[in-house]
């Protein structure tokens, strides 16, 4: 039992639970129901159980072997299901419903591909100036943004690129590959806007341009959650006592706009706290990022904090009105058990990884194929 905790991180996983103790206060309504609230507490239940199962493992195997791809076999099989068997929410389909609870499969698919992208660059950091392998793993990554985008669910699937994106940069891109990549991705955007994008994403994004010319209409979330941080002021409403939220003027308060709902309840001094927990959760896995055993476990680590990164940057952008609404929950704040449970996974696996830190790697990264 001892080993087993050996890598644990009470300041990192101190960091993560505070932060979902702050988004359950949040949901908390003096008015109506609780229905938010009661549920993400049984789901806080539910990650920081499997958080606890997820650290028991010896995660070499993932270098070792072919999990990760076989992993990322079976999520790719999931995505390709999802647009015909899923539920049907707002025009989108995201998730299926298993009767108790549904499942998005578009989370534990961020992981994945963390996981086939580490070992991928991992067995070929050496080559990785090879333009061919940044093709490779743009691959990996292009068909599940490709299946994300067409659910419709544009803030995942710009969440996947960004994982890729920044794990090529830390693996170790050259410049003129990067201006290469740039240009593939403006190319990529100017045809999605001509032939992929739907009316009303066009609007979002026209909306981020000009977010007050139509605050009745496309405009109308945007404007409602820049009410409510700047309603806030500098001690807050109280928890329960965000009138934009709780009367509903701010929809989707629980998930896509709890940043929000956060700000106007906590005020600024709130904010300051939220923002100090999230910086201790993206040093803390720096930290263990730069300590890893092997490039493995560096490439994973990196790949978990831009993951969380990503969704941070994104979330409270478009909650003060920087960023077009794309519908992005906020690690470990928003209502939600796919993306708590994910959270926690990633964070349990990063913890169980440091059990071996400290163990002669010199020549791991060596074993296994790789797909």
């Amino acid at each position: 039992m001892r080993s087993l905790f050996a890598g644990f991180d009470p300041i990192l996983f101190g960091a993560a639970l505070c932060l979902s103790l702050f988004g359950i206060a949040t949901m908390y309504s003096h008015v109506g129901d609780n229905h938010f609230f009661n549920q993400q507490l049984v789901w806080l239940g539910v990650a920081l159980f499997i958080f606890a199962i997820v650290l028991i493992p010896d995660y070499r195997f993932l270098r070792n072997t072919n999990t990760a791809f076989y992993a990322y076999i079976v999520v790719l099989v999931l995505l390709i299901l999802t647009p015909i068997f899923a539920e049907e929410v707002m025009g989108a389909r995201q998730r299926f419903d298993l009767g108790l609870f549904s499942v998005q499969v578009s989370d534990p698919a961020k992981l994945v591909l963390i996981a086939v992208l580490a070992k991928y660059f991992a067995k070929r950091h050496e080559l990785i100036g090879d333009f061919r392998h940044i093709i490779i793993s743009g691959l990996y990554t292009f068909v599940f943004f490709g299946l994300v985008f067409i659910q419709p669910d544009f803030g995942t699937a710009a969440i996947l690129f960004m994982i890729w994106f920044g794990m090529v940069l830390v693996a170790g891109i050259r410049l003129r590959h990067l201006l290469i990549v740039f240009f593939i991705g403006l190319t990529a955007f100017a045809g999605l806007w001509e032939f992929a994008f739907k009316p009303y994403q066009k609007e979002r994004i026209m909306t981020f341009l000009n977010p007050l010319a139509d605050i009745q209409g496309a405009g109308y979330n945007a404007y409602q959650s820049t009410v409510a941080v700047g309603s806030g002021e500098l001690f807050g409403k109280g928890i329960g006592y965000g009138t934009q939220s709780k009367l509903l003027f701010l929809p989707e308060y629980e998930t896509d706009f709890i940043f929000a709902a956060f700000a106007e309840e906590w005020g600024m001094l709130g904010v300051l706290i939220l923002f100090t927990l999230f910086a201790v959760v993206f040093g803390r896995l720096l930290y263990h990022a730069i300590n890893g055993a092997t490039n493995f476990e560096k490439l994973f680590t990196i790949g978990v904090t831009i993951y969380l990164f990503a969704h941070f940057f994104i979330h409270v952008g478009i909650n003060i009105g920087l960023l077009p609404v794309t519908g992005t929950t906020i690690p470990f704040l928003s209502f939600g058990g796919s993306h708590l449970v994910t959270g926690f996974t990633a964070l349990g696996v990063v913890l169980a990884m440091r059990r071996y830190t400290g163990r002669s790697a010199k020549n791991e990264d060596e074993l296994g194929k790789v797909p």
